[in-house]
């Protein structure tokens, strides 16, 4: 898999953070050298290597299209999802690669590229499903049920939606901690997408817990690389190369390997999924 590379000194990395761009022109960009992206470090969305590597299907897309779009790196910050559009808005980053569902709401709030990365919502359970949840409901119903989610990500509005009291969604940092928390039953379920949870019990070994997929009545999202709204020609020219790539197949041979399907992705389209 192509890697993306970790700026080396990390005092270097932390001066390049720390220089707003005021607007992320394309020429400007290129003559940077790089575009600053937010990520998740939730496989096989992004992942963050020990050695400070970052792989995944979102990130490497970016840094492809990126690369063909005259900027020749990215420079990655891991973030949660709750803080990554205010932390574009505050142009704290250029770009947002992150599997960041698109909603309405958040189409109201960042540009969207046409859709990358496809998935449905699923529960990281203990073996055999005890408790019989297959959907966000059935958690709500459940006296004292806690769910493990991501904060300010889809299933953390999925279960408060349904009716889950807040205090018993726990906001979890990432798949290690919910695996752990369920493993240790501080929490009764985790919910991610359906290939997160897939990679986090591949990885985990852990036989005593089980993915339950898919969740009822838990729409299928997709994702798209997000920009601020002021950037919609940073953005065409963006989709001007996803398009490119997704008709030449090379959009396929990049995620597909990851687990995702190309053929979601070009099924639907910004304008449906932004209307919900």
């Amino acid at each position: 898999m192509k890697t993306i590379g970790w700026i080396a000194a990390a005092s270097v990395a932390a001066t390049m953070l720390a220089q707003p761009v005021l607007a992320a022109d394309l020429e400007q960009l290129k003559e940077q050298g790089f575009a600053r992206i937010a990520i998740a470090n939730e496989p096989p969305y992004t992942a963050v290597g020990a050695d400070g590597k970052v792989t995944g299907a979102a990130p490497d897309i970016a840094r492809e299209v990126f690369k063909r779009m005259g900027i020749e790196d990215v420079v990655a910050s891991v973030s949660e999802y709750g803080a990554m559009i205010p932390g574009l808005q505050a142009r704290r980053f250029d770009a947002v690669t992150a599997g960041l569902f698109m909603k309405p709401e958040r189409c109201a709030a960042v540009a969207y590229s046409e859709p990358i990365l496809c998935d449905a919502e699923a529960f990281l359970v203990k073996k055999g499903n005890p408790m019989g949840f297959k959907s966000f409901e059935d958690i709500a119903k459940t006296e004292g049920a806690k769910i493990g989610a991501p904060g300010g990500g889809t299933e953390e509005k999925l279960a408060l939606d349904a009716g889950v009291p807040r205090d018993r969604v726990i906001v979890v940092p990432d798949g290690q901690s919910g695996l752990k928390m369920l493993q240790d039953g501080r929490i009764d379920v985790y919910s991610l997408p359906v290939l997160s949870l897939n990679d986090l019990k591949k990885k985990s070994g852990d036989d005593t817990i089980e993915v339950f997929a898919p969740v009822a009545g838990a729409p299928v999202y997709c994702d798209g690389t997000a920009f601020r709204k002021q950037d919609t020609a940073l953005r065409d020219a963006y989709d001007k190369v996803l398009a490119e790539m997704k008709e030449s197949g090379e959009f396929a041979e990049i995620i597909e390997p990851y687990g995702f399907s190309a053929a979601a992705a070009k099924s639907t389209s910004r304008e449906k999924l932004c209307k919900g």
